[in-house]
């Protein structure tokens, strides 16, 4: 028998996202006779203790008898069980400082580690993750700051509605004003983005056609790849090769940021991959854009006056185009930021329902074996040390 225990999230503050639904847990149980699955009970989740033992799900206090515990976001040190399975989204890949702590304790307490970013196909692509979601939800937000700010038309909260479907009904009716949106990116992120986009009846418009005229109603263009980035030696790209070394290009955005009012930022980013553009940039009359959201948030990255998290209650913040700094959203000489770490939790039961079903599609068939070459390539730490594809982040680790 093996046992998968569902955590308490214990992050401040607590997620309501849950790896697998009660129904999902359910047909789990009917079709592996040799899985239980354990939910510690909690107070914050989406879907309610209640619900999950109506399911005929154990809710219990303790889940740490369970041979694999899944949650979502980190872990709190001091809630880690030793020598057990843990899958979540820790945050250490690009060696976030904040969670240094947390990666030495889970090797510490001979913790096998497979976290979700990291749970990819043979070619690279992600498994499991909420990128569509948080595409969804952020490009609301996004259209939603840029009508505070014209005061054009007016959108009420994502989290005010229950489900997805409830979302897309807010929708009817809404005239937008002529509008020109640069999404970029094109991995889950951007299909989220371009969903509500559709929704919302806006036209999408070849990047060239983009860059040389204006609309008479609003339009967007998805900036990916070729338009996006260019080889400093000869202008040409490789998709391979700018994934592989992506500080050989210069991003070519800027002649964007001069024909765009909202920016639906959707790329992945790390710190070799070229900004949109920089800082100084914003104060040049013609860098136009008004709006940013920032889906992907990374503080000072692809959008380097994302100045940090706001909370989904208060999700927009202004920064000063001169001064760069912080202000309140929505003043004349300010650009309007949407920068939320959790975006999803404005949709949970969605975005739960989503996530496990690319769990048990994908995943559990592979995790209840064992393992597998996609549980290995995202094994970050087992039997107190490292994993070799992850041994770069060894100074990371030591670093005091």
């Amino acid at each position: 028998m093996i046992t998968i225990g569902l955590i308490r999230e214990g992050k401040n503050p607590a997620d309501n996202r849950v790896a697998i639904t009660p129904s999902q847990c359910k047909w789990i149980h009917k079709q592996y006779s040799n899985v239980r699955i354990l939910v510690e009970s909690s107070p914050d989740r989406c879907f309610s203790d209640r619900e999950y033992a109506s399911a005929g799900v154990e809710v219990t206090g303790d889940v740490s008898s369970a041979d694999i515990l899944m949650g979502i976001k980190e872990v709190p040190v001091s809630k880690l069980v030793p020598d057990k399975t843990y899958l979540f989204f820790s945050h250490t890949k690009k060696k976030q400082p904040h969670n240094r702590g947390l990666m030495r304790a889970i090797l510490e307490k001979n913790i096998r580690l497979i976290d979700y970013e990291c749970l990819e196909h043979e070619d690279g692509q992600r498994i499991i993750g909420f990128g569509f979601f948080a595409g969804v939800v952020g490009a609301h937000n996004g259209m939603m700051a840029y009508g505070n700010r014209s005061g054009l038309y007016s959108m009420d909260r994502v989290y005010r509605q229950r489900s997805f479907r409830e979302l897309i009904h807010t929708y009817f009716g809404l005239r937008l004003p002529n509008v020109k949106i640069a999404v970029t990116g094109s991995g889950r992120v951007a299909h989220g983005i371009l969903e509500i986009m559709n929704l919302m009846g806006i036209h999408e418009v070849e990047p060239d056609d983009y860059l040389r005229r204006r609309f008479a109603y609003p339009v967007y263009t998805q900036i990916k790849g070729a338009d996006l980035y260019a080889r400093k030696s000869d202008g040409q790209y490789s998709r391979h090769e700018f994934h592989e070394h992506p500080e050989l290009y210069q991003c070519k955005f800027l002649p964007y940021a001069e024909q765009t009012d909202i920016l639906m930022n959707g790329v992945y980013w790390d710190k070799n991959v070229p900004r949109l553009f920089e800082k100084t940039d914003v104060a040049s009359d013609n860098f136009v854009i008004r709006t940013i959201a920032d889906i992907t948030d990374d503080a000072d990255g692809s959008v380097p006056i994302n100045l940090g998290d706001h909370a989904i209650e208060d999700p927009v913040y202004g920064v000063d185009r001169k001064t760069l700094q912080k202000t309140a959203p929505y003043l004349p000489d300010s650009i309007d930021v949407m920068a939320v770490g959790n975006l999803p939790n404005e949709l949970p039961r969605d975005a739960s329902r989503y996530f496990g079903e690319q769990l048990i599609k994908f995943i559990l068939e592979d995790l209840l074996n064992g393992t597998s070459p996609i549980i290995e390539r995202a094994t970050m730490a087992k039997e107190g040390k490292l994993t070799e594809t992850y041994s770069y982040l060894q100074d990371y680790v030591n670093e005091k």
